[in-house]
């Protein structure tokens, strides 16, 4: 069947979750983090992840503002850092995460050949909406899909239904495509065609499912969509 619609996870795959505390680190008054930043910034999204997760199997939900600043805090503790205005630059940043340099063009030609494009994301839906527009990527979006929606993060199915039920496609009509080898291996056995986009180069989890397609970037997409 046809590819119809290309699915996007939004942090890590179109917007550079590094972006924030490398935008940070190059300011004179956060000098602390110049050396550092790297770490810093790994340790955060870690931890977000991580929490994400947990709460999903614990049961205990909250948005996914609350998880980053969470996953932040414990950055900071673990790095020696209690500056509470670096902590607001951090934090402020994150709203308008730098967009992948590849990834205008690529919506673009998704769009121009006809194919529906959404992110569908465990950010709550004025995060992603404040990335969007900061990036300059609503007119070559027809949706953003939210957890906040099913109250469960990824890679809950409920999570993956939300794609179907918004366009009304088949599950094998979907392009799903994530930097997260997790959740390209979770839409892969929920029947999304997959792609993950590698860029660096891990191993493939061991998983029950494996990604379809491997990317280093998203330049690939359209042809994997078939355009």
């Amino acid at each position: 069947m046809a590819i119809t619609t290309c699915v996007f996870d939004a942090y890590g795959t179109l917007f550079d979750v590094a972006s924030a505390a490398r935008e940070a680190a190059s300011r004179p008054e956060n000098s602390e983090i110049a050396e550092n930043w790297a770490k810093l910034s790994g340790d955060w999204r870690q931890k977000q992840l991580q929490y994400s997760w947990l709460r999903a199997v614990m049961g205990a939900h909250t948005d996914f503002w609350q998880v980053t600043q969470d996953g932040l805090d414990w950055a900071m503790e673990a790095n020696g850092l209690r500056d509470a205005r670096l902590r607001k630059d951090l934090l402020d940043l994150y709203w308008s995460l730098a967009a992948y340099e590849e990834v205008p063009a690529m919506l673009a030609a998704l769009k121009t050949a006809g194919l529906n494009t959404a992110i569908l994301s465990n950010g709550s839906l004025d995060m992603l909406d404040g990335a969007v527009v900061s990036a300059g990527l609503t007119d070559r979006l027809d949706a953003i899909l939210s957890v906040d929606t099913v109250g469960v993060f990824k890679p809950d199915s409920r999570v993956y239904d939300l794609v179907g039920a918004h366009f009304g496609c088949e599950v094998e009509e979907v392009l799903f495509v994530s930097s997260n080898g997790w959740d390209a291996a979770a839409a892969a056995g929920y029947g999304f065609a997959t792609a993950w986009v590698n860029r660096a180069d891990e191993p493939v989890d061991r998983l029950p499912w494996t990604p379809r397609h491997q990317l280093r970037d998203l330049t690939g997409i359209p042809e994997i969509a078939g355009v």
